[in-house]
């Protein structure tokens, strides 16, 4: 189950790649061919298997070029390197989020961090391996950064050197300059970065934003080498400075910076205008559960939702094919357009009954061509945290985001309907909101969820079904003859 992230899969669904979303799980010696057209998009990209935590080790670059004849919205870069970063385990991944379901807990933290597969020189034992990237003297290298860790946003420096932001998500930006990147899982950023220093060795370096308070994680700091050509590969590299675990002001300053190359068309009139609330949960446990099951705070079982509903996902058939097929029982229509009860989404009071959701394989239904707007509301369930959010099928523009709760009468007169950036997945503000905006031209079903992998495997998520529209060319495509079966 491969999902290329980010890939728009316009009536393709079918090569989407979430398991049990748009196909069955590929069975062992078996194979299934991904067959897709990548359209009108152009930038970084990446793959990753869309199964238990499969993904901590089976991920890589997909990286779309200019087409021939055209060129880059910026000057031509001497050298490109595409610069992977990812989290490990010393224990089989799998096996830490089963256990983790076993006993209703949160999951072992991760060992590293690595970039390009390998943790750097700050860990025992690995800085035979560390990653170097070359330079030149007064050369200019495209940096295509992806943050492909299983549940942790990173920040992402290279010492003394300034970044060039020019793309996100294979959409391209106005170019603006920082000292510093955060990346939410899933999330890619395109960087410049001239060599304009003394010839030396300089860190490039990554460690956590950690936003959920009281929360346990990995802090330790990845690092690949900068080397310019003719220095002595024994020279120590010098130092990065990163942000504090905790600097949310320093990744406020840095979204708020992020707008499209140019003006852009946004839906102006809404359709759909959805809200909804995003966050964690504890499941109560049973009287007769053996207390080995539920290591949860005080005895419960971690869960999560969106808008009270924890998503489920079927077993005997995926989402598409039950769809495409008229299978009834798989799955149910109503997911909610807002949230079951009103509150104060990020108070600090919030009642004790509104932490355990429904349970249920529940889709949203939208017409070919409805005009949509979502609002992403954290809450202050168990913790409030930074939720990086993914939708399958789409890019969409993120009008605005802030803090606290999302207040229509205050909030919309902040919407960047001009030039807002097109990205496919938004990190939500720890304690705050963010507004998105798409249009359902690609029919079929299309999962939206936490790129946090422990955040989707305890429910939060949805999917959109989107119906076909008039004609061979807004209709799903029919399911190839070796898709998998459950």
């Amino acid at each position: 189950m491969n999902n290329r992230h980010g890939v728009r899969q316009m009536r393709t669904g079918w090569a989407d790649g979430p398991e049990f979303v748009t196909q069955c799980p590929i069975r062992p010696g078996k194979s299934y061919t991904y067959r897709f057209t990548i359209q009108g998009q152009e930038g970084t990209l990446w793959w990753h298997a869309h199964s238990s935590w499969l993904r901590a080790t089976v991920y890589g670059a997909l990286i779309i070029h200019p087409a021939p004849g055209s060129s880059f919205p910026f000057p031509k870069p001497d050298r490109q390197t595409a610069l992977v970063l990812g989290e490990w385990w010393n224990a089989n991944p799998v096996d830490v989020i089963n256990q983790a379901t076993r006993t209703g807990a949160a999951p072992n933290i991760s060992d590293a961090y690595t970039i390009n597969g390998q943790p750097g020189d700050l860990y025992n034992c690995s800085n035979k391996e560390t990653v170097v990237v070359p330079v030149k003297s007064g050369e200019t290298s495209l940096l295509r950064v992806i943050n492909a860790a299983l549940n942790q946003p990173l920040f992402f420096t290279v010492a003394n050197h300034k970044l060039t932001v020019v793309g996100a998500d294979a959409s391209y930006l106005k170019p603006f300059t920082t000292k510093v990147l955060m990346l939410g899982p899933g999330q890619t950023t395109d960087v410049l970065l001239t060599a304009d220093q003394p010839p030396k060795r300089y860190y490039i370096a990554a460690r956590a934003y950690q936003s959920a308070q009281n929360a346990p994680f990995d802090n330790t700091t990845t690092t690949a080498i900068l080397h310019y050509r003719n220095t002595s590969k024994t020279s120590p590299p010098i130092a990065a400075s990163l942000p504090a675990f905790n600097d949310t002001n320093t990744v406020t300053s840095f979204s708020r910076k992020f707008k499209s190359l140019r003006n852009v068309v946004v839906p102006k009139t809404i359709d759909e205008n959805l809200f909804f609330t995003i966050g964690l949960g504890l499941d109560n446990c049973p009287k007769n559960f053996p207390k080995n099951r539920c290591q949860g705070l005080n005895g419960t079982r971690f869960t999560a939702s969106m808008n009270n509903v924890s998503f489920v996902l079927p077993s005997n058939f995926s989402l598409l094919q039950a769809h495409s097929n008229g299978i009834p029982g798989v799955f149910t229509t109503d997911f909610p357009a807002k949230p079951p009860v009103k509150f104060d989404y990020t108070g600090n009071n919030i009642s004790r009954g509104l932490f355990q959701p429904v349970k249920g394989t529940k889709l949203y239904k939208l017409k070919y061509g409805t005009r949509v707007q979502i609002v992403l509301q954290d809450t202050n369930i168990v913790t409030s945290e930074n939720h990086p959010i993914h939708l399958h099928g789409y890019d969409f523009y993120i009008v605005a985001e802030g803090f606290g709760n999302f207040n229509p009468k205050k909030d919309n007169s902040k919407f960047n309907l001009v030039d807002p950036p097109l990205r496919n997945t938004v990190s939500v503000p720890v304690n705050g909101w963010a507004v998105i905006r798409f249009v359902a031209d690609n029919p079929g079903v299309w999962l939206m969820h936490c790129h946090l992998d422990v955040h989707i495997k305890w429910g939060l998520g949805m999917a959109f079904l989107v119906e076909n529209g008039v004609g061979e060319l807004e209709t799903l495509e029919a399911a190839p003859h070796d898709l998998p079966v459950c």
